[in-house]
């Protein structure tokens, strides 16, 4: 008689640079955990590279012998790998990423985020408003991109292509586009950087420039990561809910894979701006 095993989840992970410090991956983890244990059920973390969605699923993470449902963490983009799973009745839900066809997903709203970010800027009288934009091939980054563009126009505020750089969320592109940014004849007054860890590396080139902020620059990050508390001026940031987004997206495949789901799942939670000194003067 075979024994009743205990159910097993599989989130998935895309590879990057830092994934074992990557505060992203750190709190949707954490998320995860905390709806296994409060399930009593196990998951297993498949890293997998990023450039080869082919590696993504082999045949025992689709066999329901062993799996009973894949979270994807992210999906670059790429909705035929969860379909390929579905197809072969594989309970699935994706984390991070809007979707709009019947597939199962849990994300921020990063669009809505950026666009208050910007906003605020604006509000404070800026106008000369750039950007260090996050990876382009996520839906997080293009969509934190588009609520930059979107707010400049709402407010009629020409787009400048000089302003907007490219810092894939790491470190050294982002110093990089920092770097270009300040040797610009019209430098910036603002700068709204789609990660804290892009935005800490835009301040120290500041500082290094002689550029005071948030007097001569305003900052903001995104991400609300603990690292940004170690920053000699307190950088602003957006908060997102992402061991809720975890914790969430584990429960709610778990109900997809006992049938007692509403399908499809959409849902989709709200970021927070926490305003700090390298924003706002005076705080």
């Amino acid at each position: 008689m075979a024994v009743k095993r205990k159910p097993i989840f599989c989130l998935i992970l895309p590879r990057f640079e830092d994934i074992f410090h990557s505060f992203y991956t750190g709190e949707i983890t954490k998320g995860v955990n905390l709806a296994a244990s409060r399930l009593n059920v196990d998951f297993l973390v498949h890293i997998t590279d990023r450039s080869n969605h082919d590696t993504w699923l082999d045949p025992t993470l689709l066999d329901r012998k062993y799996i009973d449902g894949i979270l994807f963490a992210d999906i670059d983009n790429d909705l035929d790998i969860v379909k390929r799973a579905i197809m072969r009745g594989m309970p699935c839900l994706v984390l991070n990423n809007i979707i709009h066809e019947p597939i199962n997903y849990i994300a921020v709203n990063n669009y809505k985020a950026a666009m208050t970010v910007v906003e605020e800027f604006i509000k404070q009288g800026h106008k000369h408003i750039a950007t260090i934009a996050g990876d382009l091939t996520t839906q997080a980054g293009q969509s934190r991109l588009e609520g930059y563009h979107d707010a400049l126009k709402k407010h009629n505020i020409a787009i400048d292509k000089e302003l907007v750089k490219v810092g894939g969320f790491l470190r050294t592109p982002a110093r990089h586009a920092a770097q270009e940014l300040f040797k610009l004849k019209n430098k910036p007054t603002a700068i709204f950087a789609a990660s804290d860890v892009m935005a800490m590396e835009a301040m120290d080139v500041a500082r290094q420039k002689k550029i005071s902020i948030p007097d001569d620059l305003a900052i903001c990050g995104f991400d609300d990561n603990p690292l940004r508390l170690t920053s000699s001026i307190p950088l602003a940031t957006v908060s997102q809910p992402l061991v809720e987004m975890g914790r969430l997206g584990l429960e709610m495949l778990y109900q997809i894979s006992h049938g007692k789901a509403k399908l499809p799942v959409k849902e989709v939670l709200n970021a927070k701006l926490i305003k700090a000194a390298s924003m706002v003067k005076g705080l």
